[in-house]
């Protein structure tokens, strides 16, 4: 008994990727996981409780990172699970060759695992740091160990 002792497979911050909630607590333009994917909540409908049971929470939400739709159904005393969804602009340095953006924060630590986004965002980025040659500020979502750039913005000017 005596050579017994407890393992952790893993060392971080402490910092959970999600936080539990009752399903009644949840409000439209929230967030929320469904299927191990964190979502938006576009609309949220509850039904009446039955003859038996419970009242039920009829969820449907946009993958953050996709754009897929997800929907969910769960008893309104039931607890889902929360994203901790984190934003945080970076000053961008340079997009890279293989498509990547290099980042800096306020503080000066650079960031550079980032990948150029598919679509309007992507061709936005590209046309105002390639062609316009602006200084441009990005905005970085990042939530459940995934990260996606949201949006860039030109920086304001006098920095």
């Amino acid at each position: 008994m005596a050579d017994e002792h407890e393992t952790f497979e893993s060392a971080d911050a402490g910092a959970s990727a999600t936080y539990p909630m009752q399903c009644s607590a949840l409000r439209k333009n929230g967030h929320v996981v469904i299927k191990g994917r964190p979502c938006k909540i576009v609309d949220m409908s509850t039904s009446k409780t039955g003859k038996h049971g419970h009242a039920k929470v009829h969820i449907v939400a946009i993958d953050i990172f996709t754009g897929k739709k997800l929907e969910d159904l769960s008893p309104s005393t039931h607890n889902m699970d929360v994203p901790n969804v984190y934003r945080k602009e970076y000053q961008l340095l340079d997009v890279t060759d293989d498509d990547f953006l290099s980042l800096m924060d306020e503080n000066g630590n650079t960031k550079d695992d980032v990948k150029v986004p598919e679509g309007e965002t992507g061709e936005r980025i590209r046309r105002m740091f390639h062609e316009e040659e602006k200084d441009c500020n990005v905005t970085i979502l990042s939530s459940m160990g995934e990260q996606v750039c949201m949006d860039v913005k030109e920086a304001p000017k006098g920095n």
